[in-house]
This record gives C-alpha cells, sequence and structure tokens, in this order.
C-alpha cells in the first residue's frame, strides 16, 4: 500500500533555511554544488533565497570555489575517467572548468587521473590529487586494510600542479616519498587507494598539507624535497578531511570520525591543530550530543572573518555557522535531492541524495558582479 509520507528521511526532517541569527553571523554568501544536482551550481543567501545559479556540463566531481577574479572554478566529474575501484565513480572529477557569472568558459582543464580535492592557486596553478598504479611488490608492502580480491590493483596518490597553460609545474608520489610501513591502511578500508589524499592546502611557507583518508592523519610535504616536513597522527584527527592553513600558522580540520579510537558512538568535530605546539587541538566543535553532528565522508570547515566557522556535514546536506563558543548562528539543509545519475555511483551512493562535498562561505565584496538587493 502506498504512503502519502515522504519517504526521504533527511528531506521530512526540514530542508532550506533552518535557523539564522544575523547580529552574530558572518553573513555573505554560500556557494553550493550538490553532488547530484545534475551540474547546478547554486549561490544562496543567508535568508535561504538562491541569489545567483550556474549550469555547468558535467556534474561535480567534487566541488566548486569562487575565484578571486569572481568567477567560478569547478571541479567536474570527468566522462571519460576509467573506473579504477567501487567508489571511483563518485570521487573522481578530472574535468576542471573557470567559469564567468554569466556561464562563459574562459579555461577548461583534463586529467582523468583526478579524485577528490583541487586548489586554485594564487598564481592561477591549479593543485590537485591524482593516482596512479604501483607495483604488487610495493602494494605488498602497505600494511592493513581489506583486500577486496585477489588480483585487486592498488593505487596510489600523485600530487600535481598546472600552470595556466596546462603544463605540469610540480608533481609529488606518495609511493616516492612515505614508507609505507609508517602508513598502514585501517582495517575498515579498502586496499584499492593508499593513502588516498582527500584533502590538500598550502601552508604561508609552501609546505603542502594532505590530508590522508585511509591511513588517518595529515602530513605537510616540502615543495623543494617532497619530505614531510609535519606530520599530525592518527589519533589528533580520524580518518579525516579538508587541512586548511590558516593565518596563524595552525591547521584547521574536518575531523570525520570513522573508527575513533575509544569512542563507542561515531561522531564528527571540527578542529584547530597547532602544529608548533606538539599537535594540540586549540580548538574545536562537536554537537553537544555527539553523534548528532556526524558524517562518515566528505565535509569541510573554513574560518570566517568574524572568527565564526562555516562547517559542511556533507553526507546530509547540512551546512551551518558556528562562533568560537560553538554556538550554531546560521543553519542551511539543502533542499535538492536526486539519486546519482550512473549505476557504479549509486552502488556505493543508493538512494535519493543532498549530499555536497564541500561548500564556502563569500563576502559580497567577492562578488562585486552580483547585485545584493533584497540578499544583503
Amino acid at each position: 500500500m502506498a504512503t502519502t509520507v515522504d519517504q526521504v528521511t533527511q528531506r521530512r526532517r526540514g530542508t532550506g533555511l533552518i535557523a539564522h541569527d544575523p547580529a552574530a553571523s558572518a553573513g555573505g554568501y554560500t556557494l553550493i554544488a550538490p553532488q547530484t544536482g545534475g551540474g547546478r551550481v547554486y549561490l544562496v543567501a543567508m535568508d535561504g533565497t538562491v541569489a545567483h545559479q550556474w549550469q555547468m556540463p558535467v556534474r561535480p566531481g567534487r566541488h566548486a570555489v569562487i575565484l578571486p577574479n569572481g568567477n567560478l572554478g569547478y571541479n567536474g566529474n570527468h566522462p571519460g575517467s576509467p573506473d579504477r575501484y567501487p567508489a571511483w565513480s563518485i570521487w573522481h572529477g578530472g574535468d576542471f572548468y573557470e567559469v564567468t557569472p554569466a556561464g562563459e568558459t574562459v579555461w577548461r582543464y583534463q586529467d582523468p587521473a583526478h579524485h577528490h580535492d583541487a586548489r586554485w592557486l594564487a598564481n592561477g596553478h591549479l593543485l590537485y590529487a591524482a593516482c596512479e598504479p604501483v607495483a604488487p611488490e610495493f602494494a605488498a608492502r602497505v600494511p592493513g586494510g581489506t583486500a577486496h580480491g585477489p588480483d585487486e590493483t592498488m593505487v596510489a596518490d600523485v600530487i600535481r600542479e598546472v600552470g595556466r597553460d596546462g603544463r605540469l609545474v610540480w608533481e609529488w608520489r606518495a609511493a616516492e616519498h612515505l614508507r609505507p610501513e609508517d602508513f598502514p591502511i585501517h582495517p575498515g578500508f579498502g586496499r584499492y587507494h593508499w593513502p588516498l589524499v582527500n584533502g590538500l592546502d598550502v601552508m604561508a611557507d609552501g609546505t603542502v598539507l594532505m590530508s590522508l583518508r585511509t591511513t588517518a592523519g595529515i602530513v605537510g610535504v616540502d615543495r623543494a624535497t617532497g619530505a614531510v616536513r609535519l606530520r599530525i597522527p592518527p589519533g589528533v584527527v580520524s580518518h579525516q578531511h579538508a587541512p586548511v592553513a590558516l593565518e596563524n600558522g595552525r591547521i584547521l580540520a574536518f575531523d570525520n570520525g570513522n573508527f575513533r579510537h575509544g569512542s563507542h558512538v561515531a561522531f564528527s568535530r571540527v578542529v584547530e591543530i597547532d602544529p608548533a605546539d606538539g599537535n594540540r587541538v586549540v580548538w574545536s566543535y562537536a554537537d553537544e550530543m555527539v553523534n548528532a553532528f556526524y558524517t562518515a565522508f566528505m565535509g569541510n570547515a573554513q574560518r570566517l572573518p568574524n572568527g565564526n566557522t562555516h562547517i559542511t556535514e556533507s553526507a546530509t546536506g547540512r551546512l551551518f555557522e558556528v562562533n568560537p563558543e560553538g554556538e550554531v548562528v546560521w543553519e542551511y539543509v539543502l533542499p535538492w535531492f536526486a539519486e546519482y545519475p550512473d549505476a557504479a555511483a549509486r552502488a556505493t551512493g543508493p538512494g535519493r541524495l543532498n549530499s555536497v562535498f564541500q561548500t564556502w562561505r563569500y563576502s559580497a565584496d567577492q562578488l562585486p558582479w552580483l547585485t545584493a538587493g533584497s540578499h544583503a
């Protein structure tokens, strides 16, 4: 017997603008590229209305950003990327676009080996994570994980930076610079991708931050030598995403909390880590009922100019802003639900989803082309 009750749990709990304290919020506009949104990208005002929209030619591989010149930087899902393992269809990108507010493509770059994160650098370069197969002999040295088959191929990360002309200007291979025995895969993850760099950023001194998903932890790599200059180990974070280099030298990270040691429930948190002080967590946010805030995959956090933090709880499409005291001052839930269009992605991420990889907040000053009107 059919029922009239909406069977999408997240939508049934409420979507759109949930809460807003204008006096306490940093304000601005939030850029959202829903994973199952068919290539639509939304700029959402604080009142929950859509202030601007783009229609991209491919669905998002991961996320979108506003570049310093006001254009959209888009990380698209490359239609020609071969499936490397079951979840690849969900988290590969590889089709990058720079698009004007009017929708004109002014730059495009493709790498079907790309997955997860990318950073559009201030000098116009693109820094991103790719991967390539490693020899069976090397794979055998990587401890841990769960094998999915006797002939399973392991891929390892290759971080690339390309210039505006598309030429490679820097490349770093995990298999050349990380000792496998020091970076074991957690038993809860497969052995198909090591160490799975799912987040990137660059510190003020040029150190390249990399979030290692399947092993847990964050490393900072010297660009000149490729050596690891800093390491935030498992235990400080647990299978995290999105390291962000802050101006004060600290690192903001979205700590997903998969397989968190010593916890009987799964929960996520956002942490600010001081690598100069023994990787001490100097600030964190978690819900007072800790398991009320949790996403097992994706997620990011952004420190806002007024000291607040914008947070993306990806799996539930829940975006919210907290002040330094951890009080929520704005909350919005994505109202766009759909299935992934391809069977491979649906096999890993089934159902009608409103998930999003990362979202970012921008001030009106960063969007000079936008006529704010009633959205101010």
